[in-house]
């Protein structure tokens, strides 16, 4: 078995500027660079944002600085910022039209049937994180009224759905029976398996960017099927470019999709560090997500 490396031990702040400096890291503030790490971490920020500016050997390119590390980040933190909002707007639009469909066919109370959904243990754990969900929400006043109100104190669909994270949505979706999952989808004008793996995969940026993760020069774990067109000129579901492309698609006719493509745009030129081809941007990037 081949031997595991040893953890190393913890560098104070002049330790880590030392360091970065041995690796031919460009600081030319040391007391602001210290602030920085004192504030971000050295994992964060330097572990997060520095491998595609360093040699094969582990030194920095030639002429590389600590502020274009900052810039990276700043870039990523306002990046993630910008497509959150998106991306609540598609999680209220599919728990509206998944509950409405729900409570249509099988009535208020039909999450509760096993018949209704593909996989029997999976609707158990659901049932089972349900209850869980509810209990961490006890307090909340709608799901008091419900229990404290309603004969057998159950939820409905249409309340129940309100206390869905983003993962269980998706996960419920995945569950439902293929004539149910075509009718949500052509709902969004998309087919049922494209719509599956559209959710899981927006699920995982949202996460990422709920918990300040990395979407700049990162693979994503989940990743969407896309259509043929856009994989036949180079674009791949690995990155976050795929993501918007699906969004884009999801939220076809929203007047406020072209003001959050402007705001990635200025955002591109502000920091001019980046470089999109490490989130999966195409040159023509523009003119494929914005809409009309």
């Amino acid at each position: 078995m081949e031997e595991r490396k040893k953890h190393q031990p913890p560098l104070s702040l002049d330790e880590q500027i030392a360091n970065l400096k041995s690796l031919g890291l460009i600081i030319e503030d040391e007391n602001e660079a210290k602030r920085i790490l004192n504030d971000i971490s050295y994992f964060r920020l330097i572990k997060g944002y520095s491998p595609n500016l360093k040699e094969k050997n582990g030194t920095y390119h030639n002429l590389v600085t600590f502020d274009d590390i900052k810039q990276l980040y700043l870039f990523n933190a306002n990046f993630r910022q910008a497509i959150f909002p998106q991306i609540e707007k598609i999680e209220i639009n599919v728990r509206c039209r998944i509950s409405n469909y729900i409570a249509e066919k099988y009535g208020i109370f039909g999450y509760k049937d096993s018949n209704n959904f593909v996989s029997q243990n999976y609707h158990q754990q659901f049932l089972l994180n349900i209850s869980q969900e509810l209990h961490r929400n006890a307090k909340s006043p709608f799901v008091k009224n419900f229990q404290e109100n309603y004969e057998g104190g159950d939820l409905p669909i249409y309340a129940l759905v309100e206390i869905f994270s983003f993962g269980t949505l998706s996960k419920f979706y995945k569950n439902m029976k293929n004539e149910d999952k075509k009718e949500v989808a052509r709902t969004f004008e998309v087919g049922y398996l494209f719509l599956e793996s559209w959710l899981e995969a927006i699920s995982y940026v949202r996460n990422i960017c709920a918990h300040y993760g990395r979407l700049y020069n990162a693979k994503l774990v989940k990743r969407p099927s896309i259509y043929k067109e856009y994989t036949a000129s180079g674009i791949v579901n690995y990155k976050v470019f795929a993501v918007l492309l699906c969004m884009k698609q999801l939220l076809n006719g929203d007047t406020h999709w072209n003001l959050f493509v402007d705001e990635v745009d200025m955002l591109i030129d502000k920091y001019e560090e980046v470089d999109i081809k490490t989130m999966g941007f195409p040159d023509n990037w523009k003119r494929l997500l914005a809409v009309g």
